[in-house]
């Protein structure tokens, strides 16, 4: 076999290797957690939260990990100022007497060495309750520009906002709140 095929092969079994037990660091210029519900039924509103922070310990191998995210009410982002201004008062996030919102797993899920789900716990508005988040993908590698460690992952979950005594606007705007997050780690220094 020619060196540089074996050199090419070698290479692409580490890159398709499992990530080594780490600790990671959420990158807030990758991560974003956003939100869609539904407005007098005909309409999906959408927002996001544009500062975020955490950490993620990850070990594939031993199926096993810990994540917190804590997301900033304030950063919250709908395209449109007046709603935002709305949204941050007294009646929705009330940012100035809750300005965080906590996510903290308590079990990861995995299903055939891949992880499927993290359950855990959501505090919003100074109430905390169940959560769980569908892991549709979740890589973990070197990147190739820095060989860094790295892991990225889109989740998915819904909840409920009148669970956390969120009942402005209800029936007509939503109570069901679908929410995705799409994150980027690297290696907490």
């Amino acid at each position: 076999m020619p060196r540089t095929r074996r050199l090419t092969l070698l290479l692409l079994a580490l890159l398709a290797a499992p990530a080594w037990a780490a600790t990671y660091r959420l990158d807030p210029g990758h991560t974003t957690p956003q939100f869609a519900l539904d407005h007098l039924w005909f309409f999906t509103e959408r927002g996001r939260f544009t500062r975020v922070e955490g950490s993620l310990e990850y070990d594939a191998g031993q199926a096993s990990g810990r994540l917190e995210v804590v997301i900033d009410a304030r950063s919250l982002d709908t395209d449109n100022e007046e709603r935002d201004a709305v949204l941050k008062g007294p009646d929705w996030f009330d940012v100035e007497r809750y300005p965080s919102i906590v996510f903290r797993s308590q079990r990861f899920l995995f299903e055939q060495g891949r992880l499927a789900a993290i359950e855990g716990s959501l505090t919003m508005l100074g109430v905390a309750q169940p959560m769980r988040l569908e892991i549709a993908r979740i890589q973990c590698g070197s990147t190739p520009a820095s060989a860094k460690q790295t892991c990225s992952a889109d989740a998915h979950g819904t909840l409920r906002r009148s669970r956390f005594g969120m009942h402005s606007g209800l029936p007509f705007i939503g109570d069901e709140v679908r929410l995705r997050i799409q994150a980027r780690t690297f290696p907490q220094d």
